[in-house]
């Protein structure tokens, strides 16, 4: 099973237990019998059936490694001790669903006093690190009033939120029309907007911004309601949710009902914005997005909203901005939101990202390796790409500087003598006598 392979059946296990990640699945005893009792049917494996145990190894690998967890093959802690047991782990989660507001230092000392863990072997920071992970992943929200989360999963901020994209005004700029496009994610309880903003492009890597901005501000939603356009549906959007935690789902194609929130704040953008916007006399992208920003900010989030019992969305939102799920590590986010490529490294230790050169070490040369990389990186020298094999990081790639290689050392075939490094507007004669062995003179 190739990498490509392992990643698509790690995207279909996350699929089957995001449910009870994301609080769909109250019970998750009871929803993994129900799916072992049907076949599923696995990328490149045809139908299977799988044990409630499995499943339930599936989400406690997830909580434990991230997505990597769930990619056949891999461990993110191989090599390495794992401090905390797994029955210690599943009694700090108890401990902490029974006071979730206990700060964690006072939780690390109850875990010494109560014998649950070694204060030798664990630190403070280990404990605080696997609380966040918990958090993360959703596992301190799991039986804590399941049936009437299940009831009421929307009525939460930070529960569901909705993305679609609005054709905006076409704006004269630089003698030339140029349409605008608006990207928004709403948050389905409270209508606000986690993220919003005008591009002058309809890409993924427009959307992967606002998607960006919407975590790194208001966190991470647990459910994300699109349509089936091809940006919601790219593979690399897939990596980004699983990574998060987020459980991603597209409504029925040519349904817009279901995605009513979104549509209908589009619809009050018509009306009070753009209504009032002279598109000739904007001038750039930039100054319609300050202006957008500003009626956001007067204007809808401040406004009440009848849909919200007389509240705005900037009360509702500041109401329950402790069911918010914010990543603490911005080192996380950023990874999770890199794009993922798998390349083969060529036999001379180069590989090409977007049709720019790049070259690795030359041990790595015919492996196939998954590239991690920032749009912004490509063509910056200053950046090197992440390689990693296996999901581990192995290695890195930076790019290949042509005039520099021209004057590297270089070896004979067959003598490892170190070849003369090129002189500027000099030539240098090849020996044949000395690539065979012979020493003679051309």
């Amino acid at each position: 099973m190739n990498e490509k392979e392992r990643q698509t059946v790690g995207l279909m296990k996350f699929s089957m237990i995001s449910p009870v990640l994301n609080g769909q699945e109250g019970n998750a005893s009871e929803y993994f019998r129900r799916l072992a009792a049907e076949p599923v049917k696995m990328p490149g494996a045809g139908e299977r059936r799988f044990a409630a145990k499995t499943f339930a190894s599936w989400l406690q690998d997830y909580r434990r490694y991230g997505f990597d967890g769930l990619v056949k093959g891999r461990r993110s802690d191989k090599g390495k001790r794992r401090k905390i047991s797994a029955d210690a782990g599943e009694r700090i989660a108890e401990v902490k669903k029974g006071n979730p507001t206990m700060p964690v230092t006072m939780l690390y000392e109850k875990l010494i006093g109560d014998g649950i863990i070694d204060p030798m072997a664990v630190s403070r920071s280990t404990v605080y690190r696997f609380v966040e992970d918990l958090a993360l992943s959703g596992a301190l929200d799991e039986g804590v009033e399941a049936k009437e989360s299940r009831r009421f999963s929307h009525d939460k901020v930070g529960d569901l939120c909705q993305a679609d994209l609005l054709y905006g005004p076409a704006l004269k700029i630089g003698g030339k029309k140029v349409q605008t496009y608006l990207h928004a994610i709403i948050d389905d309880c409270s209508r606000y907007p986690m993220w919003s903003q005008f591009y002058d492009v309809q890409n993924f890597e427009s959307f992967r911004h606002c998607m960006k901005e919407a975590v790194l501000r208001r966190g991470v939603p647990r459910l994300l309601y699109t349509d089936n356009a091809k940006i919601y549906r790219s593979q690399q959007f897939e990596f980004i949710c699983a990574s998060l935690g987020c459980t991603l789902i597209h409504s029925q194609p040519f349904v817009p009902q279901g995605r009513g929130k979104v549509e209908r704040f589009f619809k009050t953008v018509r009306m009070r914005f753009l209504s009032n916007v002279d598109a000739d006399r904007v001038g750039s992208v930039d100054a319609l997005n300050t202006m957008y920003f500003k009626w956001l900010e007067d204007d809808y989030k401040r406004k009440a909203h009848t849909g919200l019992d007389g509240f705005s969305p900037h009360d509702v939102l500041m109401s329950q901005l402790g069911n918010l799920r914010m990543v603490s590590d911005k080192r996380v986010l950023e990874e999770a939101f890199l794009y993922r490529v798998s390349r083969k490294v060529q036999h001379d230790a180069t590989i090409q990202i977007d049709n720019i050169l790049y070259e690795t070490e030359a041990y790595f040369a015919g492996k196939r390796m998954e590239v991690r990389y920032d749009p912004a990186w490509i063509g910056d020298e200053t950046r090197k790409l992440p390689l990693y094999f296996e999901g581990k990081k192995s290695g890195d790639a930076w790019m290949v500087r042509f005039h520099d290689n021209a004057r590297a050392k270089r070896k004979y075939p067959g003598n490892n003598r170190p070849q003369p490094a090129l002189q500027d507007g000099a030539s240098t004669a090849i020996s044949y006598a000395d690539m065979m062995g012979g020493g003679g003179v051309v």
